[in-house]
């Protein structure tokens, strides 16, 4: 069963279908450009997604063939510095936050251009699964800019030098050198790309929703955090984790030889 949701206004669609939520920028025109106002409506359905029990896993994408996201509408993100504008600069971090406490799996669909802060929302979600016409980059340094809100999912998502790379020649990759870097987890024939992203994501949702939530939660809690620091909040989560219903469920149909009946409890 899939709905369609007019609840999330304007140049952001969603649509849910068997636990999968589907986040699209429809903005094909524009190579689905981000605006101040689209990135508040992507905030708009991640919540919306949150919100919902039924949904298991989100998907992020962009309308069309030509564009995941291009980056930045230099028009319509552009603006003599205000108070107001510096609030608006910071939903794109509240978006990158958004995505990482969501407690879902998330996944990006990407497509032709994925580039600049396109790109960042992108590296933002847990996987990205890329056709093989796709391209990435962060052209900011060429029209005088600098990517300074994508820093952090970037150099999450590959070796930091390789991201600064990126960053000061603006160069722009295809998708086997950005799988080859490490932060695209497969590439697929354009055709493929809707039947691969619909296996994985099935995939994930089949999972338990607890244990998805407590061990994505555990990663993104300890990812930049000091081996001791990491293991002060793994440790103790283990220890909630082997309480769970689906924990002892698990166990239970590994002994017994048959398949989990998760309760997600």
């Amino acid at each position: 069963m899939r709905e369609v949701s007019d609840d999330v206004p304007g140049t952001v669609r969603y649509e849910v279908a068997d636990g999968v939520a589907t986040i699209t920028i429809d903005r094909p025109e524009r190579r689905n450009a981000l605006t101040w106002s689209i990135v508040g409506e992507l905030r708009g359905a991640v919540d919306r997604a949150r919100s919902d029990d039924g949904v298991r896993v989100v998907v992020l994408t962009g309308a069309g063939d030509r564009a995941f996201c291009a980056g930045a509408d230099l028009d319509g993100m552009a603006g003599t510095a205000t108070a107001e504008l510096h609030r608006a600069r910071g939903q794109l971090a509240g978006l990158f936050t958004d995505l990482w406490s969501l407690g879902r799996p998330t996944i990006a669909k990407v497509r032709g251009f994925c580039l600049a802060g396109g790109m960042g929302v992108a590296l933002s979600c847990d996987l990205v699964v890329a056709s093989d016409d796709a391209t990435f980059g962060t052209p900011e340094i060429d029209v005088g800019l600098w990517p300074y809100m994508i820093t952090v999912p970037l150099c999450r998502s590959m070796p930091p030098k390789r991201a600064l790379e990126l960053m000061m020649t603006g160069r722009r990759i295809d998708a086997a050198e950005a799988e080859r870097i490490g932060f695209v987890n497969r590439v697929v024939a354009a055709g493929e790309l809707d039947a691969a992203v619909a296996d994985l994501a099935a995939v994930l949702a089949s999972k338990s929703r607890s244990v998805m939530e407590l061990g994505r939660d555990s990663f993104y809690a300890t990812w930049d955090a000091a081996a001791a620091d990491a293991l002060g909040v793994l440790h103790p989560t283990l220890g909630l984790a082997t309480g769970l219903e689906d924990a002892a469920e698990g166990l239970a149909a590994f002994r017994e030889r048959r398949p989990p009946r998760w309760t997600d409890r």
